[in-house]
């Protein structure tokens, strides 16, 4: 069975999941402080794989993926949550997390261009007016005079957390591109087991003997960045993928990482300075023209 949602509960779905994914990034940051990146990575989607599965089976909608819907577990699961979440926690520890927001947000550089060659979208004003204030915001906020470019894991770390806001912004397309047979609850769970099937054993190999340390940090970092961010967040992003064209979602969720720098500033105390504040403002403005060309349209 397949469900959509209207419009403007996809905006509605789009404000939740911006204060969501805004405070996961101080949220992994904690957590990274605990236990290796690999490690945590593969505990967050254990504990995601494991909040779906029993949502899924309460709400009657758990049962075997049909044929048609392993494309997708395969590209939502193998690769936007195994390889995306692997890069993305390995690169930030190497990274400040108000930083990293700003980095795994360059989606939209993806995502535009491959819209409109690839599914046929189009740029009406507002779109084109929103997408050049988000890029130029997020050049204010990359800022790349900012760090040490001799720093090998410094360029380690940038690099791996582009490298997945670019498969991300993929994955993105191919899902807006194609008609799913069940609905975003069924197959939820499935993503998080394929994921975990590619995380957990590389963990293991690249992080042999882990001794975990089981603090209250911990605990709360992991809820929050595996049953609510990850594993809700998730299936908030597959139901506004479905019903917003990919431009459209993807230029709206450029308020994360104004959230996530925020938080990471009074959470963890990290700096805001001028070129933060030009940049978030540029991006704000980037989602209300966005948001406005949408309710026009």
């Amino acid at each position: 069975m397949s469900t959509s949602i209207s419009r403007r509960s996809a905006w509605l779905l789009i404000g939740l999941l911006i204060f969501i994914w805004g405070g996961n990034w101080p949220a992994m940051k904690i957590g990274l402080s605990h236990v290796p990146p690999l490690t945590f990575a593969s505990l967050r989607l254990l504990t995601s794989a494991m909040t779906m599965l029993v949502l899924a089976f309460f709400m009657r909608d758990l049962g075997w993926p049909q044929r048609r819907d392993w494309p997708f577990l395969l590209a939502a699961g193998g690769l936007q949550m195994g390889v995306y979440i692997a890069m993305l926690t390995y690169g930030i520890q190497y990274v400040p997390a108000g930083r990293a927001s700003i980095l795994a947000y360059t989606m939209p550089v993806w995502v535009v261009p491959g819209a409109i060659i690839l599914l046929g979208e189009r740029l009406n004003r507002w779109n084109a007016m929103g997408f050049l204030l988000g890029i130029g915001g997020l050049m204010v906020l990359f800022n790349p005079t900012a760090f040490d470019w001799s720093d090998g894991d410094v360029l380690l770390g940038n690099g791996l957390i582009v490298g997945g806001a670019a498969i991300s912004g993929l994955v993105m397309l191919y899902i807006r591109g194609r008609q799913w047979v069940a609905s975003p609850l069924a197959l939820a769970p499935w993503q998080f087991i394929l994921a975990s099937l590619f995380l957990v054993p590389l963990a293991l190999f690249a992080e042999p003997n882990t001794e975990i340390q089981w603090t209250p940090q911990l605990l709360m970092s992991l809820t929050y960045s595996g049953p609510l961010a990850t594993a809700m967040g998730m299936l908030i992003f597959v139901a506004i993928s479905r019903a917003l064209p990919a431009i459209t979602a993807s230029m709206g969720l450029l308020g994360v990482p104004v959230v996530g720098l925020l938080l990471s500033s009074w959470i963890l105390g990290e700096s805001l300075t001028l070129a933060n504040i030009t940049g978030l403002t540029l991006i704000v403005t980037s989602v209300a023209a966005v948001s406005w060309g949408g309710r026009r349209n």
